[in-house]
């Protein structure tokens, strides 16, 4: 797999990863170098946009929500340096609306978490009307309905019963919900 990675990839093979969550982007940028990519790490819309500006990279993924604010802003900044640019757009909260904003501006693909670098790299290297394979383990229905609630969640500002208002659920059942481990 990693010869194949590397003929496809052509003589640019840089890559910007952003992305706030450490360990992911870590692991992430380790796997991503294995497969012939010459990376460079970025935790902030500010960061990434710096890097994208500086030395726009052949590829990038970045994802959608960072502390400081949209990755499409990174998107956005990198389309102009570089409009050849090959980027994936990834997050945790997958929404239909998010990902066509991501398409409109420029991503080459969009991605829920968790996404694994064969996931990534499929979605890098498509081409044209290619649609890269279906994940080899794809989120259960359980895992979507969690990660659902938890954005939810998070968008009232954690707030149990405003959630709850809002997702036409007993206030009890989600707590429940919440306390709970996410399911795989």
């Amino acid at each position: 797999m990693a010869d194949q990675t590397m003929d496809e990839l052509g003589d640019d093979r840089t890559l910007l990863l952003v992305d706030d969550d450490e360990p992911f982007l870590r692991r992430l940028a380790k796997a991503m170098e294995k497969r012939g990519f010459e990376v460079e790490t970025a935790d902030s819309v500010a960061g990434g946009t710096a890097v994208a500006t500086a030395r726009p990279p052949a590829f990038a993924v970045i994802d959608l929500r960072l502390e400081d604010g949209n990755g499409l802003d990174v998107v956005e900044v990198l389309r102009e340096k570089r409009p050849d640019s090959r980027i994936v757009v990834l997050t945790g909260y997958g929404a239909i609306a998010t990902a066509v904003a991501a398409v409109k501006i420029g991503a080459t693909d969009y991605l829920s978490k968790p996404a694994d670098a064969t996931d990534i790299i499929n979605a890098l290297l498509s081409r044209g009307d290619d649609l890269p394979p279906p994940p080899e383990n794809p989120m259960s229905a359980d895992r979507v309905r969690w990660e659902h609630i938890q954005r939810v969640y998070e968008l009232c500002d954690r707030n149990v019963s405003e959630t709850a208002r809002r997702l036409n659920m007993h206030r009890r059942t989600l707590q429940r919900i919440l306390a709970k481990r996410s399911p795989r």
